[in-house]
């Protein structure tokens, strides 16, 4: 599966794993596999004949990549180099020996290349924010104050004996409002005190404001208050830390002293607004990703929604939760992540591996898989790493193409500094279990597994598991709805009991819509209001179309029916839920006078009745202007308007002469 050009240098590290460079080598389509053992040290002149040679190579090692990268940029190689970490994931295990399998398959991971992430350009000038406990606040912001511009705001006066010299502003105060990102922080305090000059052992207050608001690029918070800024992690250049530990303070004063300069934050996200189901026409639909989003970066903007990128932190419950795609996570981008789980899952079969169970962790994962490495039995032979950029941004669409692609068994690591983060996988992890339940895999297949003991998890990753789907091999190509909709066809065909229909709870993002067609009048307002197509009309006649696989179950179809006729029904049917169908239809009205079509039949029918005891419409004649076309209509009203029998002339207006005239006829009168 990797590329014809690429080579491989891989290492036993002085012979504490096994390595058969010749299995490998076949596992991956016959590619170049060099096999060395202290490549880092003694066979470094391997590495830079290597890497002097043009075309892509594989480094699997990733403790040593600054000291391969210097070598080769000392030597001007002119490969492409790229690194990945077999020793730890794979070599250091009880179960080596048999990790061949695995092995070749992150060495076929490693080279699909992902897209490079856009980037926005932040800057920071210094200004900082120090808020919190009177003398640990204080303590930090003397520290910054020779290096940056520091705004110091305590919670008291407490016992802060005065600095010798005023380098930075201080002042006491309340927090009452806090908004912006890195470089572009507003924070309001209220009830804000000034110290007097003249203060001797102690801070002693002089003038007091109502409000203040202050400007920062980054905020140090050392308060015992509500953070400033919901959600874990928080805004980036928003420190906060236990103002109790004395490291985590002083770690702390590093991170903030080193947030000067300019910068690229990458944009996690972008919103595709046509894919956005949230509102049409002021009726709310989807607000999946307002209720996960754990920053407050994402907000209603008319019918879609809005990211603040700066104000971003990468957590990805928005990702996870958007049933469309309308947000689309970018670190990396979906196409590139199901490509390397497609070539990961494809070659460890391909290699001889069997029930392979996929380990989706980030980079915190990557420190317990570390811990199992190094001091305890290491990860099962069939168990395969797979690292993301946050394990919070695992949506549905990565959960169904794994198990399409063979994966017996999905476990997302998490660890315990995450917990109350990762809350709204629920749902997916839940709908997920249940299309494998009800297809006959069985259960257990999805899972979130907090990691507090390593040697305990470790335990739990051996746990028998029976084989899945056989691996699909298709790319994962077009929009999330066309992911869903291959995945689920594909675990269907392979399913040990496989069913046309699958219940899901209400709130689940797929679905039919029950239609009273006695009441539609085919007035097709729910097609104009549905945001993905799933709902369709006919312009050659009347007609409704309904493509279940595109449902969302946003219900704004239904909100929108002025007839209120359509009812939600969650379920995945796997029978015709691809296909579109007609819901109802009918033949247009005949124009009374012209013989042209407009309208429906039942929605003209409905109009007469309804009208037909209005004082407008009070004769058959001007009843019978209902069941006319738009042109035969204004024809009709212009005679009538000429006098015919449908609209009399009007009154003539009264006038001042009138009056009088009649005020000398009542005079006359005996």
């Amino acid at each position: 599966m990797p590329k014809t050009d690429t080579r491989f240098l891989v290492c036993s590290c002085e012979n504490t794993m096994p390595l058969d460079a010749g299995r490998l080598s076949r596992a991956l389509d016959d590619a170049a596999v060099t096999a060395c053992t202290m490549l880092c040290r003694d066979e470094i002149a391997r590495f830079t004949a290597a890497a002097a040679e043009p075309g892509r190579l594989i480094v699997a090692c990733t403790q040593e990549a600054p000291l391969f990268a210097e070598a080769a940029e000392a030597q001007q190689g002119r490969a492409t180099l790229g690194f990945t970490n077999i020793r730890e994931r794979a070599g250091w295990s009880d179960e080596g020996r048999s990790a061949a399998p695995k092995m070749a398959a992150l060495l076929a991971e490693a080279t699909v290349e992902p897209k490079p992430t856009a980037a926005l350009p932040v800057r920071s000038d210094g200004r900082v924010l120090v808020f919190g406990r009177p003398e640990v606040a204080f303590a930090a912001a003397r520290q910054l104050a020779g290096r940056m511009a520091v705004t110091c705001v305590l919670e008291g006066f407490g016992d802060v004996t005065p600095a010798p010299v005023a380098d930075m502003a201080l002042f006491v105060g309340r927090p009452a409002g806090a908004s912006g990102h890195v470089g572009a922080f507003s924070l309001r305090f209220a009830d804000v005190l000034a110290p007097r000059p003249s203060s001797r052992d102690r801070l002693e207050p002089a003038t007091r404001k109502d409000s203040v608001t202050f400007e920062a690029d980054v905020i140090l918070d050392l308060s015992s208050a509500a953070p400033l800024f919901p959600g874990r992690p928080p805004r980036d250049g928003y420190v906060r830390v236990d103002a109790g530990d004395p490291v985590a303070v002083q770690k702390a004063v590093f991170e903030v002293a080193d947030l000067v300069g300019e910068f690229e934050k990458p944009r996690y996200i972008v919103v595709d607004t046509d894919l956005c189901a949230h509102s049409r026409s002021t009726i709310t639909g989807c607000t999946r990703c307002l209720d996960a989003c754990p920053t407050g970066a994402l907000t209603p903007a008319g019918d879609h929604v809005a990211v603040d990128a700066l104000a971003c932190g990468g957590h990805g419950a928005c990702n996870s939760v958007c049933p469309t795609g309308a947000i689309k996570y970018q670190v990396p981008q979906a196409r590139d992540l199901l490509e390397r789980l497609r070539v990961l899952l494809g070659t460890y079969e391909a290699a001889g591996g069997t029930t392979p169970v996929l380990l989706v962790h980030d980079r915190r994962g990557d420190e317990a898989i570390a811990l199992l490495a190094r001091h305890g039995r290491g990860l099962p032979a069939h168990v395969l790493p797979f690292a993301v950029n946050e394990v919070g941004a695992v949506g549905l669409d990565l959960l169904l193409t794994a198990l399409a692609m063979g994966a017996a068994r999905v476990v997302l690591l998490a660890t315990p500094e995450m917990r109350g983060t990762l809350d709204h996988l629920d749902a997916g992890l839940d709908l997920a279990g249940r299309v494998m339940e009800g297809l006959g895999y069985g259960a257990g297949r999805v899972e979130l597994a907090w990691v507090t003991d390593p040697d305990a998890f470790a335990d739990h990753l051996r746990r028998p598991v029976t084989a899945g789907a056989r691996h699909a091999g298709y790319m994962a190509l077009g929009e999330r709805r066309e992911i869903f909709a291959v995945a689920l066809d594909h675990l269907h065909a392979c399913a040990p009991a496989p069913v046309d229909e699958l219940p899901l709870p209400a709130g689940a993002p797929f679905g039919t819509l029950q239609v009273d067609v006695d009441g539609c009048t085919l007035c097709l307002s729910c097609v104009g209001a549905c945001p993905v197509a799933a709902l369709g009309d006919n312009p050659e006649r009347p007609q409704l179309t309904f493509l279940e696989s595109a449902c969302v179950q946003c219900g704004l179809c239904a909100a929108t029916c002025p007839e209120k006729v359509i009812t939600l029904q969650p379920r995945i049917n796997f029978a015709t839920g691809t296909q579109r169908r007609v819901v109802k239809e009918e033949e247009p009205f005949a124009c009374v006078c012209c013989g042209k079509e407009f309208g429906t039949k039942s929605a003209i029918d409905r109009i007469v009745a309804q009208l037909s005891g209005h004082s407008m419409f009070g004769s058959p004649e001007r009843l019978r202007l209902l069941q006319m076309c738009a042109d035969c209509r204004v024809i009709e009203q212009v005679k009538a308007s000429e006098g015919s029998a449908l609209a009399p002339p009007p009154p003539r207006p009264r006038t001042t002469d009138d009056y009088l005239r009649e005020r000398e006829e009542q005079a006359r009168k005996p």
